[in-house]
């Protein structure tokens, strides 16, 4: 309580302290010629490489050039849902499942630019656990961080590829601790970024097998979120957003060592001793943000979002089918 109400504290200082300019123009050539707009992007997780184009696009002035001087919160992706479906922060970062969930409790969130262009989570364990498809999951213990967000949907999902429920399983509660829960055989196996867990064990020697949601499911992953208000009041301010995170997304794709090298800045922890586990968790976070033969980069498909709206209905998450064309929009994407 006391994190939500200083964020709505600070957001309402700057509504009524920061003037808003009637738009923002495009990319000028010195961020100084540009008035700078404070702008607070809630993430997911901790500090961490994973979050590179964000950090590439602050030190490199991508934001500051469209007039917005970013700054990154981290904390849990539910929370940051209702900060921004009560405006108490303009945007945040978070998948469609999340969306869907909003929607459902009336929440005016909308999601407008793609980040990973293939769902990151992933059930792991060690290769001799024999888990490698959804049927498999049977009678095994399954940790998750918690009964919330993209890692307890995306065990459900592939719970409901293989005609099982909750029931079927044991869960387990075990915060981020999934590398070492599986590790240490505290459970069978676990929910967890792609990025993460497996790494980790990799870089220790530990083999694991993973069960994809994108094998089984196509539905959209992590992108840049924002509300109702934000789009009717400020849809420059969206569209100047979207057009600094996917110059620093495609900066990050082409420049991968300098790009890493700037992360560290932000996240100085990851070097060191750490560097070389955290250089390969980054490695392996490039092809989910490099863009799909054909794909538009930020864009995607409404048959996706059609069918992550069926799923939260059919697992019973939410009590109806949202109408899927009220989660997202591509129109405020380049050239639209």
């Amino acid at each position: 309580m006391r994190r939500f109400l200083s964020l709505l504290i600070f957001s309402l200082l700057l509504s009524a302290c920061t003037p808003v300019a009637p738009g923002i123009g495009p990319i000028a050539s010195t961020a100084s010629q540009v008035s700078q707009r404070a702008i607070e992007l809630g993430v997911g997780f901790i500090p961490n490489v994973q979050f590179a184009p964000f950090y590439v696009g602050i030190e490199k002035g991508f934001f500051a050039e469209e007039g917005i001087d970013l700054s990154l919160d981290y904390g849990f992706e539910n929370d940051y849902l209702k900060l921004v479906g009560t405006d108490a922060l303009p945007f945040m970062i978070g998948s469609s499942d999340q969306l869907v969930l909003g929607q459902a409790q009336g929440l005016p969130v909308k999601y407008v630019m793609n980040w990973y262009t293939q769902y990151p989570v992933i059930i792991f364990a060690k290769t001799d656990a024999g888990i490698v498809e959804p049927a498999d999951l049977a009678g095994k213990k399954i940790g998750v961080p918690g009964p919330f967000g993209a890692t307890y949907i995306a065990l459900r999902a592939l719970l409901d590829i293989a005609g099982l429920t909750e029931s079927d399983i044991q869960m387990e509660s075990i915060g981020f601790t999934q590398a070492a829960a599986v590790s240490q055989g505290l459970v069978d196996a676990a929910a967890d970024y792609a990025v993460n867990g497996p790494v980790v064990l990799a870089a220790e020697g530990i083999e694991t097998t993973q069960i994809a949601v994108d094998n089984y499911l196509r539905i959209p992953a992590n992108g840049l979120v924002t509300n109702e208000q934000t789009l009717a009041n400020e849809p420059e301010l969206v569209r100047a957003m979207i057009r600094a995170s996917l110059r620093a997304i495609a900066y990050t794709l082409e420049n991968p060592d300098e790009a890493f090298e700037i992360a560290l800045k932000f996240v100085p922890e990851a070097g060191g001793e750490n560097r070389t586990t955290n250089r390969a968790v980054f490695d392996a976070s490039l092809p989910y943000w490099r863009p799909q033969p054909g794909q538009t980069p930020g864009a995607t498909d409404p048959a996706d979002w059609q069918a992550v709206a069926e799923l939260l209905a059919r697992i019973g998450l939410v009590d109806r089918v949202v109408e899927s064309s009220a989660l997202y929009s591509n129109d405020y994407l380049p050239g639209k």
